[in-house]
């Protein structure tokens, strides 16, 4: 297990993050580990940085040239230590740091590249409302090494999680895992934006539920998952859902169960759509979303081919609305010279 060093650059990056953190109004400082540390003493790296800068400002005031109308006649002691994240891989790394007053996240994705586990890791923290949904985060990571802070970022979260609209997330009643579920909505979202080879893709995901699902539906064709085993489909794998954007081109929908391996591909659903109001101008493929979550106690979410907007319905209705930040590239039709 990788331990992290407390070196002279791990101080210089934990100054910064303090003084970004006062001057942005950050909510929080995450820090990503892939390992423990000494929690003991990392702390007091912060609690001295921080003091310090309440003691810079503070000689600044004296001087006249504190550039800051909001921390003019701030003593050092109003300066209070910011929220301390600290994102590890097990409970075995964050041993002991929440005894130092760390709040803990066990996120369990050691293989994962780093901006994969810091999206996860925020949006953990929101969902468990650990940090405020709009707010701002300062994150310290190592993107070269195992054992030592190289980079910091500052994460303005309506912006980092505008296309899921994260302050709805938590009002999904559903037993379907949240890295599960954003996985999914990821890939639609890239779906509906990117298309497949500048050609738009409609597809549809249900989510949940996937016996009573597979029940409610049957093959529209040959099956491209049949046979796999369950690594080969778990929708949380990256190379998993490069390939899924390839299926996506097929008719039919995907059944993925609440674990995130996918049961099936191309299925017609059967359920019926009484009973439910959908707004004008929603084709088939979102009626058939709305009837299966319905019946379901599954999730639907639906990628429209002529805009691209994702649509996640929950018990016959649609509970978000996720429209694409990024338009479609334009294909030029091939002419004649002639």
């Amino acid at each position: 297990m990788n331990t992290l060093r407390l070196t002279d650059q791990l101080k210089f990056f934990i100054k910064y993050a303090i003084r970004f953190t006062h001057e942005s109004q950050a909510e929080a400082i995450l820090l990503l580990l892939d390992g423990s540390a000494d929690w003991k003493r990392l702390k007091n790296l912060f609690e001295t940085a921080n003091r310090q800068y309440g003691e810079e400002l503070a000689k600044l005031q004296e001087t006249g040239s504190a550039a800051d109308s909001e921390s003019a006649g701030k003593a050092p002691a109003e300066y209070p230590l910011p929220r301390l994240v600290v994102v590890a891989n097990s409970e075995e790394e964050l041993a002991g740091a929440a005894e130092e007053g760390f709040i803990c996240i066990n996120l369990k994705m050691s293989n994962y590249p780093t901006n994969e586990r810091l999206t996860q890791a925020l949006l953990e923290a929101v969902s468990d409302e650990l940090i405020p949904t709009r707010s701002s985060v300062v994150t310290l990571f190592g993107a070269f090494g195992a054992d030592e802070i190289d980079s910091i970022s500052i994460t303005h979260l309506d912006e980092h999680f505008d296309r899921l609209t994260v302050h709805d997330i938590r009002n999904l009643q559903t037993s379907v895992p949240l890295d599960v579920f954003k996985a999914v909505v990821d890939l639609a979202i890239e779906i509906g934006r990117d298309g497949r080879e500048g050609k738009p893709v409609g597809t549809m995901f249900v989510i949940g539920d996937s016996k009573k699902v597979l029940e409610q539906s049957s093959p529209a064709g040959f099956d491209p998952v049949r046979g796999y085993g369950r690594e080969e489909r778990d929708i949380t794998d990256p190379k998993v859902r490069e390939g899924i954007k390839e299926i996506a081109q097929l008719d039919g929908a995907f059944i993925i169960s609440s674990k995130g391996i996918v049961e099936a591909a191309c299925r017609t659903l059967a359920s019926t759509a009484k009973n439910i109001t959908l707004s004008k101008g929603l084709g088939t493929r979102h009626w058939a979303a709305a009837a299966i979550s319905k019946s379901c106690k599954s999730i639907s979410v639906s990628v429209s081919q002529t805009s691209g907007t994702v649509r996640i319905f929950q018990n016959g209705e649609v509970v978000l609305r996720i429209e694409p930040t990024k338009r479609r590239p334009v294909v030029l039709r091939e002419f004649d010279e002639n």
